[in-house]
């Protein structure tokens, strides 16, 4: 694909610069890419003549660089490395790609190889916190006047009993359905005026799916059943069946389980039903993750798969679905009603990151457009951004705000006008909905413990058309419980 400029502020810059590294890809333990590719310098070797007593050298890891294979996207990154340069060329960053993982993470705390600033979870915080596993920044917020303009939600999710802070957000979503809509072309499933004709029950989307494979032969939807993915998925469907909620804050410091009530079990029976009812699903679920997912919808081998507007470039850029044949819908309603969950990538930092080092990689944030700054840096980095999904038939569409800043707020919205790229109309649905009363949290306790749960109970209802499904859930119920009394004790 022809590439056009970036934002002409950070070429110029990128070539003085003359950038010429870039982190390696993790391997399959997600650490960190070894550091023996050449720095991307933000400063001098030697403090500034002059400024010997004002200056101190700073070198701060990146765990936010792109992955090797996103070229394009290491080339805006490498425009934010020259404008820290030019605006603190007392700092060197390094790149340092890394995908937070739960089974690898407390080793690296151990062996103290956390990058310097890295994404995880909303599920993640509270638990890091409170396993000492991340660096308290609430000084350096404050004074940097961050403090109060974060939305009070995160700010909650990302703070400690006392109310100290520990990260800042990326960015916030909420689940719906992704769609490739030449399947619902090639099946017949559009309107009057050409768009595709979305599903908006659960039964629906079973019937749609349906549709689709008899005429197409691709899968109608991808269902996740391989980690913990699968399970994080299916509580979005649990909750539209009633299940809601799956886990009960006692309010005394413990939680009780909640995943055999009727509804929960109705909702894995219908999944079960989309197996061995239907057969609409991909050949084997339990192989596939939140990545193959993308996969299979970007190239074609299945019409509907759940994802957020945070992850749009993964069947497009990265799995070469044309900007055209992507659509979202809202999630169907249930006899429960309707529900998106909604979660988001915050930023944490590494324990023993001093507090200088902080505060640079909240410069590189504030450069990049992730801040509530709306500074002449910030915003020529979210243009950068804008473009360069331009550039890769990326959808440029509206984000969900996680900062109380009118001015960032406005910044975005005039960013995401110049540059749209896509038929508003294959979205409507989705954003509808996700403006509604109709958001839901993840639920409390230890979240990632529930879905692994959940996700066993996919499996085998999935692969065993005689599975159990009321004595599965209790199973999972049981085992949940069991985790629950583990990392919250009763006092």
């Amino acid at each position: 694909m022809k590439k056009r400029i970036l934002a002409s502020v950070l070429v110029a810059i990128m070539i003085i610069a003359a950038l010429s590294a870039c982190g390696n890809k993790a391997d399959e333990g997600n650490k960190p890419a070894e550091n023996t590719e050449k720095s991307v310098s933000a400063g001098n070797d030697e403090t500034p003549a002059g400024n010997a007593q004002e200056t101190k050298n700073v070198t701060i890891t990146l765990g936010i660089w792109p992955e090797d294979t996103l070229t394009d996207d290491i080339a805006v990154h490498e425009g934010y490395v020259a404008t820290m340069k030019e605006l603190h060329p007392e700092v060197t960053c390094v790149p340092a790609y890394y995908k937070y993982a739960t089974d690898t993470f407390m080793s690296m705390v151990e062996a103290g190889t956390v990058p310097t600033v890295f994404e995880t979870w909303f599920t993640e915080p509270q638990k890091l916190i409170r396993e000492g596993a991340v660096a308290d920044i609430t000084d350096e917020l404050e004074a940097r006047g961050w403090l109060d303009l974060m939305s009070d939600s995160v700010r909650d999710l990302l703070s400690d009993e006392n109310g100290r802070v520990y990260g800042v957000p990326r960015d916030a979503y909420a689940l719906g359905v992704m769609a490739n809509v030449e399947l619902f072309r090639e099946a017949g499933l559009v309107d009057g005026d050409g768009y595709p004709i979305f599903p908006k029950t659960w039964d629906e989307l079973a019937e749609t799916a349906k549709t689709i494979k008899d005429k197409t032969g691709a899968a109608g939807l991808c269902l996740l059943a391989k980690d913990n993915a699968g399970g994080w998925h299916f509580s979005n469907i649990a909750w539209c069946f009633g299940a809601s909620p799956l886990c009960i804050d006692n309010g005394d410091g413990t939680f009780t389980s909640n995943l055999d009530s009727p509804e929960a079990i109705a909702a894995m029976e219908y999944v079960k039903s989309l197996k061995w009812d239907y057969d609409v699903l991909t050949a084997d679920p339990t192989n596939e993750d939140w990545g193959t997912g993308f996969m299979q919808i970007g190239t074609g081998a299945c019409a509907m798969y759940i994802g957020a507007n945070d992850a749009v470039a993964q069947p497009t850029q990265v799995n070469g679905l044309p900007l055209e044949d992507l659509g979202m819908f809202a999630i169907p309603a249930g006899p429960g009603g309707q529900y998106s969950l909604s979660g988001g990538t915050p930023y944490m930092f590494s324990a023993n990151a001093t507090p200088e080092e902080i505060n640079a990689a909240l410069d590189y944030l504030e450069i990049m457009g992730k801040s509530p700054m709306a500074t002449d840096a910030s915003i020529e980095g979210m243009r950068a951004d804008a473009q360069n999904r331009v550039d890769n038939g990326i959808p440029v569409i509206q984000s969900f705000p996680c900062w109380k800043s009118g001015d960032k707020i406005a910044a975005e919205k005039d960013i995401i006008s110049e540059f749209s790229n896509v038929d508003a109309k294959l979205y409507d649905s989705y954003f509808a909905s996700t403006a509604s009363a109709g958001l839901h949290a993840e639920e409390p306790g230890e979240t990632q413990g529930m879905y692994e749960e959940l996700t066993r109970v996919l499996q085998e209802v999935i692969t065993n058309k005689d599975a159990d499904v009321a004595a599965l859930m209790k199973q999972a119920d049981e085992g949940y419980q069991k985790t629950l009394d583990t990392f919250f004790p009763a006092k």
